[in-house]
């Protein structure tokens, strides 16, 4: 029997196909389990969603390379699928890229992607962001190709700078990240339908696109985005913020009438449940290594 082919490999082969890919965003093993069973291809471990999940704090660089990078390991390995790890800024310098590649590389990741904000960085939806220059950059693109030990591991450079610099500053560092090797741009942030457009005619690169909950990106579907030639589509914090109406309905059901019966009403069943997580397969290697009782 051949082996499936490595994560790496599989990512770049959704990447050159003609069709989009959508990577539904999660912070936690049990979110990427329910990605997978959904049939999605690829999945992302979001920055944001991570800090959210992890440590119960915002995407304002609190959290640690090694809290991130280990926690995207956590997200490969639960869901099966080539992982797109947020790596921030790459945690400093551009010896810092460095070891962030080594770390997010061992961890089994597919994808990797750097910004070029300050550091400590902040989420692209909130306001005062910062951006390094052009050229420092640059070197970060550099130390993380040269720190990769799979050429298949694939590097998106992003570029923060249209909320401070504007669209063509913007478009003017995402050609400068491609000269520099990255394998995938993203221009974060667009305000319009032909700002996207432009982003597109000026890159030769696969392009990523993140619809955002607060509403200053356009939410372009799959066809839209196809038409425009983009290849990856990720959705920021929606699957944290579909989930927490049914969780905040549960525990203020309980705590007004006191009955777990009613609160759970529209809750999934423990079978399904379980299914998610595997547990008939483990059942099954449970009963492969039971030892046979003793009969003497």
């Amino acid at each position: 029997m051949s082996k499936p082919a490595k994560p790496t490999a599989r990512f770049r082969a959704l990447l050159a196909r003609r069709k989009l890919t959508m990577m539904p965003s999660v912070g936690d093993a049990f979110s990427a389990r329910l990605v997978a069973s959904e049939g999605f291809e690829a999945i992302m471990s979001s920055g944001n969603a991570t800090s959210a999940t992890l440590l119960g704090l915002p995407d304002i660089g609190l959290m640690t390379m090694m809290e991130n990078a280990q926690n995207a390991g956590r997200i490969a390995a639960a869901s099966g699928l080539p992982t797109f790890a947020d790596a921030d800024t790459g945690y400093g310098n551009a010896l810092s890229v460095r070891r962030t590649i080594m770390e997010f590389e061992r961890a089994g990741v597919a994808a990797i992607m750097i910004e070029d904000q300050v550091t400590p960085k902040r989420c692209g939806m909130l306001a005062g962001k910062q951006v390094v220059t052009a050229a420092e950059m640059e070197m970060k693109i550099k130390a993380a190709l040269d720190a990769r030990t799979d050429d298949d591991l694939v590097l998106c450079a992003r570029t923060d700078a249209r909320a401070v610099e504007g669209l063509e500053s913007a478009i003017a560092r995402a050609q400068i990240y491609q000269r520099a090797g990255a394998d995938v741009i993203f221009v974060e942030g667009p305000r319009t339908i032909e700002e996207a457009q432009e982003v597109a005619r000026n890159i030769d690169i696969p392009l990523l696109y993140n619809v955002t909950p607060t509403g200053s990106v356009p939410a372009l579907n799959v066809e839209a985005l196809e038409a425009m030639k983009y290849k990856l589509l990720i959705c920021s914090v929606y699957p944290i913020l579909a989930a927490i109406p049914g969780i905040q309905s549960f525990l203020r059901t309980l705590k007004t009438t006191g009955d777990v019966a009613k609160a759970g009403a529209n809750a999934a069943t423990m079978a399904e449940y379980l299914d998610i997580l595997g547990f008939q397969n483990w059942q099954k290697y449970e009963g492969e290594y039971a030892i046979a009782p003793d009969k003497g």
